[in-house]
């Protein structure tokens, strides 16, 4: 098994590269400015590794009281029976090193996925607790997963990235089976999500995380818990695609008729899932498997752009407009999917989900107005 591909989100298959921003995520560990009149540093050497970025002492304050913000979010939320909750504060608690035991990402995760009205969000967050490689996804979670979510493509569709790691050919095809079988597709983000912004609620942040915010860094408390909430489920564990992708290819080796039905089954459950991400990759496989839906699949992938792009836009600006973030934290902590609340915040702000006539993705060199 495998650790990184089995769970990671391998972002070729966005289809959309250039188009999605990571909002915020680097700000304040960005380099601060220099003057304009600064000199050139010099040149680093082959035996003069580059140094590390340096910060601004003010915002490295900053830095430190959203850590320590966060660490206390996690000690109070760690105290709750509630599995979302206890989901947030292991989503949370993740970054750091030498956390009490109690207060580990194994123990916190453990402690959802155990308690009354724990759903298989909790234990898709444990898919990627290994030991090392050979122990990837996790065993427990992922023998959970197939039992009580054997209708979620996205179970199988990490079986068939195992397979395809171990060159199972027999293997990859049962998986793909049972992906087409699935009613949903469904990776838990929105419901992590939700744990996650519910457990910020638990402690307002202190005025020394915004003090001296600037360029577009968190200047209200909302925008803080915004910040604290992205970042804290970026390395959510997501399914790897590309298997799924070379599969369905049309050229693939040994393709035929059942197997191209199953394959255009789960790209309509792809279409209709969880993530920006699957709705991709289903709107690829039609468009490539059907010919004759290609028109239509392409301009739908161009609205999906379209609304990442926007809605990265509204969550980068939801930092600096209280209004805004208030309004992201409480549609994320409804529990929808990612897809839904992206929907949710272009609606909300009155941005059309259909792309202008003018708007091309940034891959395919054209103008983003």
């Amino acid at each position: 098994m495998r650790h990184t591909a089995c769970i990671a989100v391998s972002l070729t298959l966005l289809l959309l590269a250039g188009t999605i921003a990571t909002p915020a995520r680097a700000q304040l560990l960005a380099p601060a400015p220099e003057p304009a009149t600064s000199a050139p540093a010099p040149a680093s050497t082959a035996s003069e590794p580059a140094a590390e970025p340096q910060i601004a002492p003010a915002d490295q304050k900053r830095v430190d009281a959203i850590h320590q913000f966060q660490k206390d979010v996690v000690n109070v939320a760690a105290l709750r029976a509630d599995p979302d909750y206890l989901l947030g504060a292991a989503l949370l608690t993740r970054p750091f090193k030498n956390q009490i035991a109690a207060l580990s990402f194994n123990a916190l995760s453990a402690r959802a996925s155990g308690a009354p009205g724990a759903g298989p969000a909790t234990w898709w967050l444990r898919l990627g607790l290994c030991s090392d490689k050979s122990d990837c996804p996790n065993a427990e979670a992922y023998k959970h997963l197939q039992q009580d979510a054997a209708g979620n493509a996205a179970v199988w569709l990490v079986a068939l990235d195992l397979a395809a790691a171990d060159k199972d050919s027999k293997a990859e095809l049962a998986a793909l089976t049972k992906a087409a079988a699935a009613t949903a597709y469904d990776d838990y983000y929105g419901k992590a999500l939700a744990g996650t912004t519910t457990a910020l609620q638990v402690l307002p942040p202190l005025a020394d995380t915004m003090e001296g915010a600037h360029d577009g860094q968190p200047d209200n408390p909302a925008g803080v818990r915004v910040l604290v909430a992205i970042t804290g489920t970026g390395n959510y564990p997501r399914p790897n695609l590309d298997p799924v992708l070379q599969l369905c290819d049309p050229q693939a080796d040994g393709m035929d008729a059942a197997r191209k039905a199953g394959c255009l089954k789960l790209a309509h459950t792809l279409q209709w899932g969880s993530s920006p991400v699957a709705r991709a990759a289903g709107l690829h496989l039609q468009g490539t498997l059907e010919p004759d839906a290609k028109g239509q699949a392409d301009e739908a992938t161009r609205n999906l752009a379209w609304q990442i792009q926007q809605y990265s836009a509204l969550l980068q600006h939801a930092l600096v407009d209280p209004t805004l973030a208030a309004q992201w934290l409480a549609n994320a902590s409804h529990g929808g999917t990612e897809l839904s609340l992206i929907l949710a915040t272009l609606r909300d702000n009155h941005v059309p989900t259909e792309a202008p006539a003018t708007f091309q993705p940034a891959a395919a060199g054209g103008s983003n107005p």
